[in-house]
């Protein structure tokens, strides 16, 4: 993932280019599967992911709670709140992701408060937090 297309992902848009750029050097991108466990609630929350492509499903208790494509990202809740995931993410397609490790994450929302902003923003809509 290089800074422009992290610049069309809705999340992001509109952060600066010196902060996409940033955040694209944070992490790697990574191939998935199809049937690929991304996630495992209940689990230690180490990573971050943004979807570049394809989608994945989220389940909670073993029932589907939402479908995610390109644009989304998911693993802040375990990285920021609960430590652990709250959620199992199942690739349903074949996807690259954006993945980063939690220092690198912590990292960035310290040195980019836009964000982690951003993040905050969207995982307190996910939580109902308003």
């Amino acid at each position: 993932m290089d800074a422009s297309q992290l610049s069309t992902l809705p999340a992001f848009a509109d952060l600066a280019e010196e902060e996409q750029a940033r955040i694209v050097e944070a992490g790697d991108l990574i191939d998935v599967s199809p049937g690929a466990s991304l996630t495992a609630e209940g689990e230690f929350g180490y990573s971050f992911f943004i979807v570049e492509e394809g989608t994945a499903e989220v389940t909670e208790h073993g029932e589907p709670i939402c479908e995610l494509g390109a644009g989304d990202f998911f693993g802040e809740i375990g990285l920021l709140v609960t430590g652990r995931r709250t959620a199992s993410v199942t690739a349903t397609s074949p996807m690259r992701v954006f993945a980063m490790f939690e220092q690198d994450f912590r990292r960035l929302c310290a040195e980019v408060p836009a964000f982690e902003r951003r993040v905050r923003e969207v995982m307190a809509k996910r939580l109902g937090w308003r």
